[in-house]
C-alpha cells in the first residue's frame, strides 16, 4: 500500500470534536485527539485477531521514525510475535539489568556471608567496597563491568601505597562476580584477568621503637601541630597498645573510668572476642582530658568532617609522618614496641600476648578468656605507663 501522509499533513492536522485517523500505509496511522494530542498507531493481525500497537507520539516521533518503527513491528508480526509483548519484554530486561547493579549484588553477597565472617571482617569488606569500588562501578549493571574498569580501581589503590587492599579488592570483586554467575545474573568474571596485576608487598613486621627513642616520641607528640584529639589518641595508643582501629572506633560506653577498665566488644575486635584493657592512672587522666574537650558525645574520636563516623584510618599515620617518622614508624608500631620492651622487662609472654589480644586458636576458649591473667595485666599496664612517664 502506498504511503499517504507527509510531514505537513501530520503537522497541520487540527483537532476535532471526536478522535479521528489520518492513514499512512501498511497499518500505520496518526490518531488525532480532541485535545490536540497526536499518536502514531500500528494496526496488525495475529492469529486472525486484530491488534493495535502504540508506536509513539507526534511530534517527538516524526513520520520517518514512525515508519521505521512500524516496519520493525511488521517484521515481528511476520514471525508470529506481538510487538507490544516484545517491547514489554525489552523493558523488563532493562529494569532487571538496572536492578542487578554491582552494588546490589555486592550487598547480597555480603549478606550471604556475614554469618561466616567476624564483625571486624564484615566491616572491613563494607568499608573498602564503599570507599574504593562502589563510587566507580556500583551503579553499573554487573554484566557491564569490565576488566579495564576494575584495573583502574586497583591501580588507583595501589598507587596510594595500599597494595594489600588492592589485592583484596580484586579477590572480593571476583567473589561477587562468581556469586552473580551462580545466580544467573552474570556470565563471566572480569576480575579473573587481573590475577597477578598487583604484586603482593613483601611482608614487613611492624618496627618496634628502641627504648631510648620513646622520650623523643613523647616530646614530638606534645610539640606537634596536630589537633588535641590526635595528640591524645597517639598518647593513648602508646599507653594501651591496642590496634589503631580499635582506638579510633572507641565509644565512651565501653569505658568505666572509675574501675579503670576499657571493655572492647567482640564486634570491634579483629579476632571476634571481647577484650579488656586495664587503664593506668595516666590513661585515665588522658581520657578525662578528652571528655572535657566535648569533641564527641558517643565516640572518643569522631571524624572532623562527619561526626557520625570515627577518625579516618590515615589520620594517626599522617601525624607521625609529619613528626618525621615516615617509613620508620607507624601507628601499628606501638604494639610491636610494647611487646618487645615488655618481654625485655621480664613480663610473661602469655600475659603480654593476652593483652595484645592476639588470636586464640580455640574459639570456645577465646569466648571466655578475655579476662585471663587480668590481675597480672592490670599490674603490667600500670608499670608500663609508669615506665613511659619516667622516660
Amino acid at each position: 500500500m502506498a504511503a499517504h501522509l507527509t510531514d505537513a499533513h501530520a503537522r497541520n492536522a487540527k483537532p476535532r470534536e471526536k478522535p479521528y485517523k489520518k492513514t499512512d500505509g501498511n497499518g500505520l496511522f496518526l490518531l488525532v485527539q480532541p485535545n490536540g494530542a497526536k499518536y502514531w498507531r500500528y494496526r496488525f493481525r495475529i492469529g486472525g485477531k486484530e491488534n493495535m500497537f502504540a508506536v509513539g507520539e507526534y511530534p517527538s516521533m516524526g513520520l520517518q521514525q514512525a515508519r521505521e518503527a512500524r516496519d520493525a513491528a511488521r517484521r515481528l508480526v511476520k514471525l508470529g510475535a506481538n510487538p507490544a509483548h516484545h517491547r514489554r519484554a525489552a523493558v523488563d530486561a532493562t529494569i532487571d539489568s538496572a536492578a542487578n547493579t554491582f552494588a546490589g549484588i555486592a550487598r547480597e553477597w555480603i549478606d550471604q556471608n556475614r554469618n561466616h565472617w567476624t564483625p571486624y571482617y564484615t566491616k572491613q569488606v563494607n568499608t573498602v567496597l564503599r570507599s574504593d569500588v562502589l563510587p566507580s562501578i556500583g551503579m553499573l549493571p554487573i554484566g557491564m563491568v569490565t576488566s579495564a574498569q576494575l584495573l583502574t580501581i586497583v591501580r588507583r589503590v595501589e598507587a596510594r601505597g595500599a597494595e594489600t587492599v588492592a589485592i583484596l579488592i580484586r579477590q572480593w570483586c571476583s567473589a561477587i562476580f562468581r556469586f552473580a554467575i551462580s545466580t544467573l545474573r552474570a556470565e563471566a568474571d572480569p576480575a579473573t584477568a587481573l590475577k597477578g596485576a598487583i604484586r603482593r608487598p613483601k611482608v614487613q613486621h611492624k618496627q618496634a621503637m628502641p627504648r631510648e627513642q620513646i622520650p623523643q616520641l613523647v616530646r614530638l607528640i606534645d610539640d606537634s601541630k596536630s589537633t588535641l584529639q590526635v595528640r591524645l589518641a597517639l598518647k593513648l595508643l602508646l599507653l594501651t597498645f591496642v590496634r589503631p582501629g580499635e582506638l579510633r572506633g572507641a565509644a565512651w560506653a565501653e569505658f568505666d573510668l572509675d574501675r579503670g577498665e576499657w571493655n572492647i566488644p567482640a564486634a570491634r575486635m579483629k579476632m571476634g572476642a571481647a577484650h579488656i584493657v586495664p587503664l593506668s592512672t595516666q590513661a585515665i587522666d588522658l581520657l578525662r582530658q578528652l571528655q572535657q574537650t566535648g569533641l564527641g558525645r558517643a565516640q572518643l574520636f569522631p571524624n572532623t568532617r562527619d561526626p557520625k563516623r570515627s577518625m579516618s584510618p590515615t589520620t594517626l599515620n599522617r601525624a607521625l609522618e609529619r613528626m618525621g617518622y615516615s617509613g620508620r614508624f607507624s601507628a601499628h608500631g606501638f604494639r610491636a614496641t610494647a611487646s618487645t620492651l615488655l618481654n625485655g622487662m621480664g613480663y610473661r609472654p602469655d600475659v603480654i600476648e593476652r593483652q595484645l589480644a592476639h588470636g586464640e586458636r580455640n574459639k570456645v576458649r577465646a569466648s571466655y578468656n578475655h579476662a585471663t591473667y587480668l590481675p597480672e595485666r592490670i599490674k603490667m599496664m600500670q608499670e608500663w605507663a609508669d615506665f613511659i612517664s619516667a622516660n
